[in-house]
């Protein structure tokens, strides 16, 4: 569609999310079987993620990825051991983002759209927009949720994840010249209270060394994925990291978008997806590619009217 010179310049907000990020693969996916190719990607945390990855000509591959993973592979990302700055196992990390989000040589200027990955400066939380440099460097500074990732060193500042400011960055696409400008927003419905997909069995006691790591490990996965039926038991520590942040930029959002709102807003329903539910990416796509879907005539409408 925009082949034409007179085609509106149309920007995608890509909003933060962690695990319910993968529902940008699917508004992507969604966009550009309707022959809608944005023209200007910004994306926050795990948007910028998606999008750089878009941007890069690696969204199939992430997608088949995603796909493919387990709970395994997503606590392969995590150190057992507790870090003095962050979980994540930045090598690993690395690897994952050079060979699924844009290779380590690639600059965003070299992408072929323009992108920028939304973040914030952790000394004066101001909003910082990296539009120049390695493009898995600025995936990796606005994904830098405290506590899981280490903040990134970038020209004698720390940053960290953008959704601290900036949860969708509707306003970053049209500073950069869109004209017509899509938001994706993943924190538009609350949890739900109903239990999540896929939950696993619990599996047979195994004595000795074997029994004592599998426990350890165990320990370890419920952590992070903690089982939907303990209703009793407090919320573990990355559960009450998912929750506040969730409340957070939900008001941070509600706030920005009544400021400055998008030309339309799809807003997946992947309330009852957490933060580290990486393993229901196929629930995650299908649900953005279906919301797109559904807002493709008004898009169409949108654009003919500019």
């Amino acid at each position: 569609m925009n082949a034409s010179s007179k085609a509106p310049k149309i920007g995608l907000a890509l909003g933060s999310g962690a695990s319910r990020g993968w529902s940008h693969i699917g508004v992507l996916k969604a966009l550009l079987a309707a022959d809608i190719e944005p023209d200007i990607i910004c994306g926050t945390s795990v948007g910028a993620m998606v999008g750089a990855s878009y941007a890069a000509g690696n969204l199939e591959a992430l997608e088949k990825w995603v796909l493919g993973s387990n709970r395994g592979d997503v606590l392969s990302f995590f150190n057992f051991r507790m870090a003095r700055t962050a979980f994540v196992d930045i090598e690993r990390f690395n690897w994952f983002l050079h060979h699924f989000v844009a290779a380590e040589h690639v600059q965003i200027d070299e992408l072929g759209k323009v992108f920028a990955a939304v973040c914030t400066n952790l000394e004066n939380g101001q909003e910082v927009w990296l539009t120049q440099g390695a493009a898995a460097d600025a995936v990796r500074a606005s994904m830098a949720m405290p506590g899981l990732f280490p903040p990134e060193h970038n020209n004698e500042r720390w940053l960290v994840d953008g959704g601290l400011v900036n949860p969708v960055p509707i306003s970053t696409c049209r500073a950069l010249g869109a004209e017509i400008v899509i938001g994706v927003n993943l924190n538009s419905d609350r949890l739900s209270s109903r239990k999540p997909k896929n939950s696993e069995a619990a599996a047979p006691q195994v004595d000795g060394f074997l029994g004592n790591l599998k426990k350890q490990t165990m320990d370890y996965s419920n952590a992070f994925f903690p089982h939907a039926e303990e209703v009793d038991k407090p919320p573990g520590l990355f559960s009450t990291i998912s929750m506040s942040l969730n409340i957070f930029q939900d008001q941070i959002t509600r706030n920005r978008l009544q400021a400055d709102p998008a030309d339309l807003m799809i807003s997946p329903k992947v309330g009852d997806i957490r933060m580290l539910d990486f393993q229901r990416a196929d629930d995650a796509i299908a649900e953005g590619y279906s919301r797109a879907q559904s807002v493709l005539s008004e898009l169409h409408r949108l654009i003919d009217a500019h």
